[in-house]
Parts: C-alpha cells; sequence; structure tokens
C-alpha cells in the first residue's frame, strides 16, 4: 500500500509538472465558427479558457446537437487546463487534488457556476483539456450535478482517467500516442486496463516531443479531424453552438 502511494505521488507530480510547463500563457484566439462537426474545434473551445485570467478559465454555451435522427438543446460547458494564474484555481495544487478525485476549488466553482447559471434538468456536455479534462470527469460524477441536469456526454483532450463508475452519460478521452499526461493519475494503478483501453490514441508524430503532443495535437485535423464533436471516431454529430450566449465564468482559488 505505502509503494503504491509513493507511485502515486511520483505519476500525479510528474503529471502536474508537465501540465504547468506545457499550457500557453498567452490568450487563445476566439472561434467564429458556430458548428462543430470535428473534436479539434471543441479542443479549440476549450483553449479560449487559457485567457490569463482575464475571463477565467470555465465557459458556457448553450447549442444543439444532431446526432442521427435526434435533436437536442445542450448546454456546453468548456475547461481548460494548468495555468498560473494568481488567484486562479487552475494550478498545480489542482492537478494533484483532481489526480486523486479529491474535492477541490476548480471542481466547486464548476458545481456552483452551473447551479446558478443552467436550467434544472437541461442537457450538458462537458469538455476540457488537461487538468480541464479531469475536472470534467469528476463534474460528471459529482452528485449534485447528475442530479440536477441530463449529463449526456464528456469529451477530454490529453487528460487522465478520473471518476470512472460514478460518471454519468458517455466519456471520450483523446489522447495523442506521444502524450504522456493522460496516464498519469492514480487510475493506471488502481484501475490499470481501463485507464489504457479508454484512451483513443492517435499519432501526430511528435516523437518524444511530449510538450507538442499535449498542447498541439488535439487542434489538428490531419490527426483528430475523423473524431466528431462527441470524441467518435468517425461519428456524424454536428453541435451547434449559439456563440452569443457564450459566457465565461472565474475560478477563484481557496488559497487567494
Amino acid at each position: 500500500m505505502k509503494n503504491k502511494f509513493i507511485s502515486s505521488i511520483v505519476a500525479l507530480s510528474l503529471a502536474a509538472v508537465t501540465a504547468f510547463a506545457v499550457v500557453p500563457a498567452a490568450p487563445a484566439e476566439a472561434k467564429t465558427a458556430d458548428k462543430f462537426t470535428t473534436s479539434c474545434q471543441m479542443f479549440d473551445l476549450c483553449e479560449e479558457g487559457y485567457n490569463g485570467g482575464v475571463d477565467g478559465p470555465i465557459s458556457i454555451t448553450q447549442a444543439t446537437l444532431k446526432k442521427g435522427s435526434s435533436t437536442k438543446n445542450v448546454y456546453v460547458v468548456a475547461l481548460s487546463g494548468t495555468e498560473n494564474v494568481g488567484g486562479q484555481s487552475t494550478y498545480i495544487a489542482t492537478d494533484l487534488l483532481s489526480g486523486f478525485n479529491l474535492n477541490n476549488a476548480y471542481i466547486e466553482n464548476v458545481v456552483s457556476v452551473c447551479m446558478t447559471n443552467i436550467p434544472k434538468n437541461s442537457n450538458i456536455i462537458f469538455t476540457g483539456h488537461s487538468l480541464g479534462g479531469m475536472i470534467a470527469q469528476q463534474a460528471a460524477g459529482n452528485s449534485k450535478l447528475k442530479k440536477n441536469f441530463n449529463i449526456l456526454y464528456t469529451v477530454t483532450f490529453g487528460s487522465p482517467l478520473l471518476s470512472a463508475g460514478t460518471r454519468e452519460g458517455t466519456v471520450k478521452r483523446l489522447g495523442d500516442s506521444h502524450d504522456v499526461v493522460p496516464y498519469l493519475s492514480h487510475a493506471p494503478i488502481d484501475n490499470s486496463i481501463w485507464a489504457i483501453a479508454g484512451l483513443n490514441r492517435e499519432d501526430g508524430g511528435y516523437g518524444w516531443d511530449f510538450l507538442g503532443a499535449h498542447c498541439e495535437s488535439y487542434g489538428r485535423t490531419d490527426v483528430w479531424g475523423k473524431y466528431d464533436p462527441l470524441g467518435y471516431k468517425n461519428g456524424s454529430a454536428v453541435l451547434t453552438l449559439d456563440r452569443d450566449t457564450q459566457t465565461f465564468y472565474y475560478s477563484p482559488s481557496w488559497l487567494w
């Protein structure tokens, strides 16, 4: 048990340092397209949360999901990952807490924002990059959110497995073959088969460039263009976002 705990600490520390090092410091450019047909567009939506704390790492956008003959109104909750912003909960300590599936300021803020700004019984799609994808999985497993909303899908980019067995809806984890972060949580130790088998992998050709694989791969249509916005390879779902409704929210830290 002691060795297992030490191994988990080492893995999570590496994940936190990696995520801290690779997150872009500059704000991402806003995207104008509102019809999403690929997972790359979902990743771009998550990237908009890397805005230096100006707007916040959480965004909520009303959308229409068309899958097959079914059309549903949904709310898309997008979460960015680790970013060194004073007063914001996207710091390394949150990587460690979330990696062990423990409570943290980021998930508390996500729950609060959803409960305050999304009508009860609405359909929700969570998506997140790196730490944001970890928090998205925690949100999909959160009892308060599951009680008040219909969580349909969770799509993550470069994120480890979390909350297995408690998450509502379908979870799709996308991970570049050279991105090591999706394996760096306690899950490969406690749930090694699903942590690895549950990851949809594509090779972006980054080799030993782990940082490039973690930050750049998921926005490349030549690598992930065959995945629809719900994370299905060769899927045909279309997600049409009403950008006029897109709102960003802060995620205050416990430390400031």
